[in-house]
């Protein structure tokens, strides 16, 4: 039986040109012979409409649908850089959108999928954030814009965003661990698989009196990070750049 992909934060930008070959070469030649790919999130450094089909957004769109049109299912969840990703993007790259959270059966094993930042409750401010830009109302307004200045926008973000996190403690963007046990019971769980705090691991821990692990995705800024799920289990895996 093919294995199971998970990744997550690869923030695709045209200014790290080297991790988009990574990840078209990880679609065409690593993806392409597995079951499924789940992309937990964070797939682009910033995205900011279905409308900007800049050729790095060209070229992964259809580095995806090369692989779902070969047979592996690909999905995607919105991460905190690419909320914006609708249902163009869907159709261009062929690709399924998650809901945040998304409960699968990964080989028999229910297992929760999510992007991780709302388990980082700690960090107030950012779920203060995470609220408004998520508000369809707050989208449909940004969308009106033109591109240019959605463009511009997100520059101004993703510089606030920087100078925010610099000054924050990293126990703080870290995920609360209560929080988990609490998603994970109420979604009947023992598995979770997450990404975001870019702190690739595996957890044990103990949900409802029982054993069970939570799996963190790594980033793709100076490598690649792969969750590799088959029936016999789960392995952490780097890809070199």
């Amino acid at each position: 039986m093919p294995n199971t992909l998970f990744i997550s934060d690869l923030h695709l930008d045209p200014e790290r040109p080297l991790i988009t070959d990574l990840f078209l070469d990880f679609l065409a030649n690593r993806a392409v012979r597995s079951g499924a790919l789940y992309i937990l999130g964070d797939l682009f450094e910033a995205w900011v409409g279905d409308d900007d089909t800049s050729p790095m957004n060209r070229a992964v769109c259809q580095g995806l649908k090369a692989c779902t049109t070969a047979g592996t299912a690909v999905f995607v969840m919105h991460g905190n850089r690419d909320f914006l990703l609708g249902s163009g993007f869907a159709e261009r790259s062929a690709c399924t959108l998650l809901d945040d959270p998304a409960r699968i059966e990964l080989y028999g094993k229910p297992t929760l999928l999510m992007h991780g930042d709302l388990l980082c409750t700690d960090d107030t401010e950012y779920q203060a954030f995470r609220k408004v830009v998520r508000d369809p109302a707050w989208q449909q307004a940004l969308l009106a814009k033109s591109l240019d200045e959605r463009r511009r926008m997100a520059q101004e973000m993703r510089a606030s965003s920087r100078e925010q996190t610099g000054g924050k403690p990293e126990s703080i963007m870290d995920v609360n661990s209560d929080t988990v046990v609490r998603l994970m019971t109420e979604h009947h769980v023992q598995q979770l698989i997450h990404g975001h705090t870019h702190r690739p691991a595996i957890h044990d821990l103990e949900v409802a009196a029982h054993a069970a692990q939570r799996m963190v995705l790594g980033d793709w800024y100076e490598q690649g990070s792969v969750l590799a799920c088959s029936a016999a289990g789960c392995e952490l895996q780097s890809l070199p750049s």
